[in-house]
């Protein structure tokens, strides 16, 4: 038999339960097994000392801590399962009583998912982004395409250096006359301008010409990177080699041809840009239209009995963070390489996912609700469909789907989708 008692913030609470003395003394008989090989009587090898010799010798309470390992686990999910609670996190698990001969008592802390009080959603009115597309937007993207064709020319001696110009550098740095690791660099490319470089950095070497040796003066930001760094006069020592500008091809119908192979003409580029824009403007009004639908959903609900536990918080962030580092590991990008290419830390990753991250949270918990309330029960064909269509979106066969995901968890994808359609499908647009 177990025992909930809630907390006052009902989202946390005592969870008591029992370990029948039969489970217990089937654990003691598969932890005298495990340790057997290493125990030491005289008079007999090592493995062939009987139990009954061993529980006289040194009683079965020096067995406890291996027999709670063997039955701890199977106890506390009947226990969980009985009360009906959804637990979330580590529970901080206790014995209460561990009495020779009786059944053993024990005791959890744990956290639960909180419960959701539904409000309306369903026939909500959410705002449509507009998907027009305008002459300008499409000029904006042909100068966008003729920027890329761009060739990099070096300019003649006395040119002097503007914003948009790639410039070659040698360059030095130092603060209080001791050169810092990093800081040195040969023949590198700067395009002035870009903002890649040190505020300051770039608008020292505008106005000079190649051969220049300009000294830069700058301070690092506060929040650097590199903490040794951070706050600090700089002095960069600088050579400028060679002054390079961008020069954009004609745009006219040789151009059109050149970046787009299926047309013929500048104009024909244009309209098939304008089609294009229009398809991806409408793609990302629609997508903006769910998320617009689904927020407004979730803030219609309530979470029942205070705030979402840190625990689900935690582990969405992990869950983001691991999802996160294993595509860049895909990528052949370690997470050691990221952190040490990107400057940033464990701490400093986990941080940028923990924005959002409670919302994120009571989303998901106001997705399911709904799944409950519409009894949404998704069919063996639509998850025979859903496996065809994950094997086709990432090149994998079937099989390699079923056996990366339970039916269970496609079922739940499954029906968190028919939730968010229930949303959408009903909404109105203004």
């Amino acid at each position: 038999m177990s025992k909930w008692t809630a907390a006052a913030d009902a989202n946390r609470g005592t969870l008591e339960f029992s370990i029948a003395q039969a489970d217990v003394q089937k654990g003691l008989k598969a932890a005298f097994e495990k340790n057997k090989d290493k125990i030491a009587v005289p008079g007999f090898r090592k493995g062939k000392v009987p139990m009954s010799l061993f529980l006289q010798k040194f009683g079965e309470e020096a067995l406890y801590q291996d027999v709670m390992d063997f039955v701890l686990p199977a106890a506390y999910q009947a226990a969980v399962a009985e009360a009906g609670i959804t637990v979330v996190g580590q529970p901080d698990i206790a014995p209460v009583s561990m009495e020779k001969g009786a059944d053993w008592e024990m005791k959890a802390e744990v956290a639960v998912a909180p419960e959701i009080k539904l409000g309306d959603y369903t026939g909500l009115t959410v705002e449509k982004q507009d998907a027009t597309v305008s002459d300008a937007d499409v000029d904006a993207e042909i100068k966008r395409m003729q920027e890329n064709q761009a060739e990099l020319v070096l300019q003649p001696e006395g040119t002097k250096a503007e914003n948009g110009d790639t410039v070659v550098i040698d360059f030095d740095g130092s603060i209080d006359g001791d050169h810092f690791e990093g800081g040195q660099s040969k023949d590198y490319s700067l395009e002035l301008g870009s903002g890649s470089f040190i505020p300051g950095f770039e608008d020292q070497l505008v106005g000079h010409v190649a051969g220049d040796d300009v000294d830069v003066k700058v301070t690092f930001p506060e929040d650097y990177q590199a903490k040794d760094l951070a706050g600090k006069e700089a002095l960069f020592e600088v050579k400028l080699h060679e002054i390079k500008r961008k020069s954009l091809p004609d745009l006219d119908d040789e151009f059109a041809k050149d970046v787009d192979e299926d047309v013929d003409t500048l104009d024909e580029l244009k309209a098939k840009t304008k089609k294009n824009l229009e398809e991806a403007r409408e793609e990302a009004a629609k997508d903006a239209f769910e998320d617009a639908a689904v927020e407004a959903a979730v803030k219609n609900a309530e979470v029942v009995g205070g705030d979402i536990p840190q625990e689900m918080i935690d582990e969405d962030v992990n869950r983001q963070m691991q999802q996160y580092l294993g595509q860049l590991q895909q990528q052949g990008i370690s997470p050691q390489m990221f952190f040490q290419i990107s400057g940033q830390t464990e701490d400093s990753l986990k941080k940028q996912f923990a924005e959002g991250a409670d919302n994120r949270v009571k989303t998901n918990l106001v997705l399911e609700a709904i799944v409950k309330a519409e009894d949404v029960q998704p069919s063996d064909e639509e998850v025979a469909a859903e496996v065809k269509d994950l094997a086709s979106q990432y090149n994998i066969s079937e099989e390699q789907v079923k056996q990366s995901l339970s039916d269970a968890l496609l079922k739940h994808d499954i029906a968190m989708k028919a939730a968010v359609d229930k949303i959408v499908s009903s909404a109105k647009a203004k």
